[in-house]
């Protein structure tokens, strides 16, 4: 054969198998006879093998016709069961998206996304992997996630989104910064707070890839903070301070799932918001399933902008 048998032929022949005639499966297909003889003495010539027997008024398939008849029915199918699927994910009910975001947005962020997702695209599978902003825009470049849920801190230079090529941001809200003080600290009830005032005073800071934040901040009002301690962990700094062994910046969104224990204060810091954003590949919004994943962002963030 000198060419790939094409659906058009597929269909012709299972309709004559069906109905017996070339004018019947016409009739069938929506075509008139003269277009579908005249296609099928060209699937013939192309293929190099004859596909009917005309005899008299009426026509029979060959062996290589019946061939074609008898594998119709699956090859149909399948293609049927692909434009079914196509179809669920162009009105985005099905598909799965990968996404990836840093620890304070999976309590908070990513379980009201996930509800919102389950009530309107039941068919669409979100996988979730907790990863800090570094990580996972390598897990986006790389193509193992599609959505990297990220924040950047005004003035940090370790920004990581600022090398990266061939991607879209969108932003989604400003997560407030606040002050975490033991409850007994001279400036527990001051109604503003600037943290030149806090020189002299022991940090509670995150690990050191991390910390950049804390450093950028406390850069700005022209030291560098003690730190006397290192956590990740929101619990662990909450009870340090508690303790009064230290004092923390914490992004409120770490926070709002928390209870914060007796003898701490939380006090806001104004300038010093870490946005929140969204990152894909350039043109992957085009994709339905992960563009109605990023809508979905939009809308259970909204109160927060």
């Amino acid at each position: 054969m000198d060419a790939a048998l094409d659906l058009h032929t597929v269909r012709i022949v299972r309709a004559i198998a069906e109905h017996g005639s070339i004018t019947a499966a016409a009739a069938a297909l929506g075509y008139s006879q003269p277009a579908l003889s005249q296609h099928l003495r060209r699937a013939e010539k192309r293929l190099g093998v004859p596909l009917l027997l005309r005899t008299g008024r009426g026509v029979q398939l060959t062996e290589p016709g019946r061939v074609v008849a008898r594998h119709s029915a699956a090859v149909l199918a399948a293609l049927a069961a692909a434009e079914d699927e196509l179809g669920h994910l162009a009105d985005r009910t099905t598909g799965t998206v990968r996404l990836a975001g840093f620890p304070s947005a999976s309590s908070v962020v990513v379980p009201s996304l996930m509800a919102a997702l389950a009530a309107r695209h039941p068919g669409l599978k979100l996988i979730y992997t907790e990863a800090e902003p570094p990580e996972s825009l390598e897990l986006l470049t790389e193509g193992s996630i599609d959505i990297a849920l990220t924040f950047t801190y005004p003035g940090d230079p370790a920004d990581p989104h600022e090398p990266l090529v061939g991607v879209e941001l969108q932003e989604l809200f400003a997560d407030p910064t606040v002050l975490v003080l033991p409850a007994s600290h001279e400036l527990a009830g001051a109604a503003k707070i600037d943290l030149s005032a806090f020189e002299a005073e022991r940090w509670i800071a995150g690990c050191p890839l991390c910390r950049g934040h804390l450093l950028a901040a406390c850069s700005a009002k022209g030291f560098s903070p003690r730190i006397a301690h290192a956590t990740d962990n929101s619990v662990a700094v909450l009870g340090l301070v508690a303790a009064g062994v230290g004092i923390a910046l914490q992004p409120r969104l770490a926070l709002e799932p928390l209870e914060a224990p007796p003898g701490t204060v939380v006090l806001d810091v104004s300038g010093n918001d870490r946005r929140v954003r969204a990152v894909y590949l350039r043109g992957s919004a085009a994709v339905p399933a992960i563009g109605a994943t990023l809508e979905a962002l939009l809308k259970v963030t909204a109160q927060r902008r």
